[in-house]
């Protein structure tokens, strides 16, 4: 069985207001074990950032100016997650931009779901949790998780979350990082720390504290967010 853990970032919160993807991280898992294979790029949106947007994945329109756009992508994107399951968290939100950025790029698309079957955490968290709050968040404060990198929302850093989130909200974690021996790429903890943390270096990404207010807003934003999907 091949899993996707997919998460984007984007220049806003809505598609429909031309709003473009900027980041996109996707994880493999095989059989419910990581590979060690992901895919993960910054993309130039050829249009500005929202401020609310920036605040919240501290991603600037002068990161992206050097970045490829999607078009340059879109094909290893597609080899990548043709035909595997993606587990999104919100799946709408972020099929929405994908399904834009790919209609761009080939005349004849229609839609992700027809390459590859989803799983949206968010609503298999409602209905595991109804009531609660079940932002990813919260689902890894829930389940015991380590969030502490998470300073700001990134693409690469939610996967990884998203993916222990997800296999012990369907059955427990298990060997999560017990890979055959064969793997030459296994994930470990270490060297996804250090892919995530060579990812921020390499962007030049300054981690900003945010202000009571600024996180008061967040919450406002994430809320928002969850309410679309």
């Amino acid at each position: 069985m091949r899993q996707i853990i997919l998460d984007t970032e984007t220049t806003g919160l809505r598609v429909e207001d031309g709003h473009r993807m900027i980041e996109i991280a996707c994880l493999e898992m095989i059989n419910r074990k990581l590979s060690g294979k992901f895919f993960h790029y910054y993309i130039n949106p050829e249009r500005d950032i929202d401020k609310e947007a920036e605040k919240i994945h501290g991603i600037s329109n002068a990161l992206l100016n050097d970045k490829p756009v999607f078009r340059q992508i879109e094909q290893e994107l597609m080899d990548f997650i043709k035909g595997a399951e993606l587990i999104i968290h919100n799946a709408p939100f972020d099929l929405g931009f994908l399904n834009y950025e790919f209609s761009l790029t080939r005349t004849d698309f229609e839609s992700v779901t027809d390459y590859c079957a989803i799983i949206d955490t968010l609503q298999l968290a409602r209905k595991l949790h109804a009531g609660q709050r079940n932002s990813l968040d919260a689902l890894c404060k829930r389940y015991g998780v380590d969030n502490s990198r998470r300073d700001l929302h990134g693409a690469l850093i939610d996967t990884d979350l998203l993916a222990q989130v997800y296999l012990l909200m369907t059955g427990g974690q298990g060997s999560f990082f017990d890979l055959p021996s064969e793997n030459n790429h296994a994930v470990t903890r270490a060297n996804m720390n250090t892919a995530i943390a060579q990812s921020a270096e390499q962007h030049n990404l300054m981690v900003l504290q945010a202000s009571p207010e600024e996180l008061l807003e967040h919450e406002k934003y994430l809320e928002l967010l969850e309410k679309q999907g």
